[in-house]
């Protein structure tokens, strides 16, 4: 079991990772992962959720403050504006997936009941939980995945990855052993954190209408 002192190349999930069972039995798993020392500090494991056999996956960077505590994600300021762009873009949130690269809320806390700061996790972090997401994409098995910012980027393409470069198009990638079609796009807290909200919000926005319409 990874603790602090464990070198990261050691860091992985994949011990605690059914070969069997579909997405319940993959949650009931993932709250006993131990595969990298994040869960040390978080309230618990934060799993996809959504629309078992949904043609649309939104994969995001690692829980937040509000999910930890409530064991949900995209459930805080972020989740909330992501369910706004979703619907005016023409896409139904209930019929969505949604969930991250990491399971763990990784944060900076300097003392007790203070607000706790996310720290964006290590390229290693994201490795070792990425058969977690492996395992989703495969039960899952979207039309189009959303990516939701540069951190789940280079969880499913690598270190390389650049939002910049591609965002608001559709791309065929190999992710974990199968072709892909993939929509990069900004993370929700981008948008929350920007100067001008409201032309990143649209921004968003524009580019969940060409999921919409990549998915018909």
């Amino acid at each position: 079991m990874p603790s602090a002192t464990t070198p990261e190349d050691a860091y992985t999930a994949a011990p605690f990772v059914p070969a069997r069972g579909g997405l319940d039995v993959l949650r009931r798993a993932a709250a006993g992962c131990r595969g990298c020392p994040l869960y040390g500090p978080a309230t618990q494991t934060v799993f996809g959720e959504g629309d078992a056999d949904a043609r649309v996956m939104l994969v995001g960077e690692q829980p937040g403050d509000q999910e930890d505590r409530q064991g949900r994600p995209f459930v805080g300021p972020a989740g909330r504006l992501l369910h706004r762009a979703l619907e005016e873009a023409g896409l139904d949130p209930a019929e969505a997936y949604v969930t991250n690269a990491v399971k763990h809320f990784k944060f900076a806390q300097t003392e007790p009941r203070k607000r706790r700061i996310h720290r964006a996790p290590t390229l290693r972090e994201m490795t070792a939980c990425a058969p977690w997401l492996a395992r989703e994409l495969a039960l899952v098995e979207p039309e189009l995945v959303v990516i939701l910012g540069a951190t789940a980027g280079k969880a499913l393409l690598g270190s390389s990855f650049r939002v910049g470069q591609v965002r608001g198009t559709v791309i065929v990638r190999d992710v974990h052993g199968r072709p892909e079609r993939l929509l990069p796009t900004v993370h929700p807290s981008s948008v929350l954190r920007a100067d001008d909200r409201d032309t990143a919000y649209r921004g968003l926005l524009d580019d969940l209408k060409v999921a919409a319409r990549a998915l018909g």
